[in-house]
């Protein structure tokens, strides 16, 4: 494992590698890349077997990019503006007025969202089906809970789902993080 993370962060910093004996020159990209992990499942039959999907929270950030959105109420809103995370009230969300655009649009814009407990029941009547559909409806953001941390907490989880491939593949890290770091996360 130590070897093949060496050898991807060699490749991705542009030095040359040694890949089924020939030695090949790295590229450098100009984004941060995205490591991952691909796992093969073996006495699985996708057809007969029921396929699964969940998330799995990783010791560290994989993706620190990810850009969030609250949908909360004063005091929510008016932490995440200290802490700079977007937000939106009650008053925003009305003006999108279930516009199936809009909807597309904001979901388009964001990687994840957060509501506040008394707002995550008016989301689905106020915005209509457009972020379930996304696959992006909010996480439940308590009013006792440290915004902060329950970003990062966010950006450090990874979902994964069973398709009809016998593969499952996740983000395990970027290239900018330390070996150690994705020893640990893979």
């Amino acid at each position: 494992l130590q070897q093949a993370i060496e050898t991807i962060l060699a490749y991705s910093a542009g030095d040359e590698v040694e890949m089924d004996g020939k030695q090949v020159k790295g590229k450098k990209r100009n984004f941060t890349e995205t490591i991952e992990a691909q796992y093969t499942l073996k006495n699985y039959d996708p057809v007969r077997d029921k396929r699964f999907s969940g998330t799995f929270k990783l010791p560290s950030v994989p993706r620190p990019n990810l850009k969030c959105c609250v949908l909360g109420n004063a005091a929510h809103c008016e932490q995440a503006d200290r802490i700079g995370i977007d937000h939106m009230s009650v008053e925003d969300l009305k003006k999108l007025n279930k516009n199936k655009k809009m909807v597309k649009k904001l979901a388009k814009k964001y990687d994840f969202f957060m509501a506040s407990d008394n707002m995550i029941k008016q989301v689905p009547r106020l915005l209509g089906p457009g972020l379930t559909k996304a696959g992006k409806f909010p996480t439940l953001l308590a009013a006792s809970e440290d915004m902060q941390e329950k970003v990062d907490e966010q950006k450090a989880t990874i979902k994964f789902q069973m398709k009809k491939v016998m593969c499952l593949n996740v983000a395990v890290g970027n290239v900018e993080m330390s070996e150690k770091d994705l020893i640990v996360n893979t």
